[in-house]
């Protein structure tokens, strides 16, 4: 499986409904996309998510240093 919106190979299972077979929660491991394998192709098809919301590695390159969350004071 790939990710809908970066195309990434590595899709991780965070969840499963409580009846089993019904739906899972998939996040990609790249970009942490999140998605239910009950939602439409927009959301699940990399050949149906939008174009425009679509990233590639160009898009991974260039993106800028995201500082990380700083731990939460007591």
């Amino acid at each position: 499986m790939t990710c809908p919106r970066c195309a990434f190979e590595h899709v991780e299972r965070v969840a499963s409904s409580p009846v089993p077979g019904v739906w899972e929660v998939l996040r990609c491991e790249r970009c942490l996309y999140t998605w239910r394998t009950t939602e439409p192709d927009r959301r699940t098809s990399r050949d149906h998510y939008p174009e425009e919301f679509r990233l590639t590695q160009e898009d991974f390159d260039e993106a800028p240093e995201v500082p990380p969350v700083p731990p939460v004071r007591r």
